[in-house]
C-alpha cells in the first residue's frame, strides 16, 4: 500500500529540485584525458563478434559478456594481454540463461558488484520483443552454463523501445557515496535512504536504455523480484552503450559507441543529481570502432589507470584494447 504524507517546506525545495531540468553535455568535447593511444589486448580471433560489457572485479580479473550467443567471461591478465581463466570450466566462458533455465539473454552490460555479478539484458535472442532484464550470476558454480539465481523484469517500468534498444550498460553505485552526496530519491521526494528499501543491499544499479539515452538508478530486492526506480538520469547522449562508476573519484562514466564517435562523459553527483561535468573525445589514435564495453581498473600506478574497451565489432579480429587515463 503507498502512503502518502504532507510535506513540509524541505520536502517541496527537494521537489523543486527535482524539477530542474537535467544537466546535459553542452561544453566543447575536450581531449581524452589519457595517454593517445591504445593496444590490442586479447589473443586474434578468440571472442569474435558481440562482445559488449566489461567489469574489474580486482586489477587482474576482468568479467566480461557477449550478446549472442549470451555468455559470462571471467577474464585474468597475462603481461599486457587479457585471456580466459583456465580454472573452474571458465576456458572459453560459459553459456548464461534466465532463472528457469530457458532461452539465450541478448547480456549487453556486466558488473561486478558486493552482491554478486549481473548482467543487464535487453532480450531474449530465441524470441522476439524487448524483454528489460536484470539477471545475477553464482559465479562460483563450476557448471559449464549458468541459470540466473535472481531476475528482474523491468520492462513495464520503463518506456517502450525496440528489442535491440534496451539495456546496453549497467554499474553500480555504493549507498555511502549517494548518502555522502545528498542523492536526491524521484520515487520519494526526499534524499536517499537506503532503509527505505530494505533487501536491496548496499547500493543502487543504474541501466542505460540506448534508445533513450537515459540512465535509470534501481533498488533491487536482492531476493529477485522487487524493485523501485529511483532516479532517471541524462548520460549527455542519443544513445548509450556503457556505464562505469569510478569509486575514487565518485564520476559516473557514460559511453557512446561509433554513432557518436566514441565519445565519453563524466557525470558527477552535485545538488543531489547526476549531471554531466565533462565530454571526451576518445583517444586520438584509436579508429572510431564499435566499442560498446569500457571498464576503468580499481588502481593507479605510477600516475596512470588502466581501462580496457570491448569492440562489440571485432575489428581486425581483436575484440578488446587497452589504454591509460590519468589519475
Amino acid at each position: 500500500m503507498r502512503v502518502f504524507r504532507r510535506f513540509t517546506a524541505p520536502a517541496i525545495l527537494f521537489s523543486a529540485l527535482l524539477a530542474a531540468p537535467v544537466g546535459t553535455a553542452q561544453a566543447a568535447t575536450a581531449k581524452w584525458p589519457g595517454d593517445p593511444a591504445v593496444a590490442v589486448a586479447d589473443a586474434a580471433g578468440f571472442f569474435g563478434e558481440n562482445l559488449s560489457g566489461l567489469s574489474f572485479a580486482g586489477a587482474d580479473v576482468l568479467w566480461a559478456v557477449k550478446n549472442g550467443p549470451g555468455t559470462l567471461y571471467r577474464l585474468v591478465r597475462t603481461g599486457s594481454t587479457w585471456g580466459p581463466d583456465p580454472a573452474n570450466g571458465w576456458s572459453s566462458g560459459k553459456a548464461l540463461h534466465y532463472r528457469d533455465g530457458s532461452g539465450d539473454p541478448d547480456t549487453e552490460g556486466v558488473v561486478a558488484t558486493p552482491d554478486g555479478v549481473f548482467a543487464a539484458t535487453e532480450r531474449d535472442n530465441d524470441g522476439d520483443g524487448s524483454m528489460l532484464k536484470v539477471l545475477r550470476f553464482d559465479t562460483t558454480s563450476s557448471a559449464k552454463s549458468l541459470n540466473a539465481v535472481a531476475e528482474w523484469d523491468l520492462t513495464d517500468d520503463l518506456p517502450a523501445v525496440d528489442d535491440n534498444g534496451g539495456f546496453e550498460a549497467i554499474t553500480w553505485v555504493p549507498d555511502a557515496f549517494l548518502t555522502a552526496g545528498g542523492f536526491l530519491d524521484e520515487h520519494r521526494k526526499a534524499p536517499y535512504d537506503p532503509a527505505a528499501y530494505p533487501g536491496h543491499g548496499t547500493g543502487l544499479y543504474f541501466v542505460g536504455l540506448e534508445d533513450t539515452g537515459k540512465v535509470y538508478a534501481y533498488a533491487l530486492d536482492q531476493s529477485g523480484g522487487g524493485f523501485t526506480k529511483v532516479a532517471t538520469i541524462s548520460s549527455g547522449f542519443p544513445k548509450i552503450m556503457e556505464l562505469e562508476f569510478e569509486p575514487a573519484t565518485g564520476r559516473l562514466w557514460s559511453v557512446c559507441d561509433d554513432t557518436c564517435s566514441g565519445k565519453t562523459a563524466t557525470l558527477k553527483l552535485t545538488g543531489g543529481k547526476f549531471t554531466v561535468a565533462a565530454t571526451y573525445a576518445r583517444p586520438s589514435k584509436m579508429p572510431n570502432y564499435n566499442n560498446e564495453g569500457f571498464a576503468i581498473a580499481p588502481s593507479c600506478s605510477a600516475g596512470r589507470k588502466a581501462v580496457v574497451w570491448a569492440d562489440d565489432g571485432n575489428d581486425g579480429d581483436h575484440a578488446l584494447r587497452s589504454g591509460a587515463l590519468s589519475c
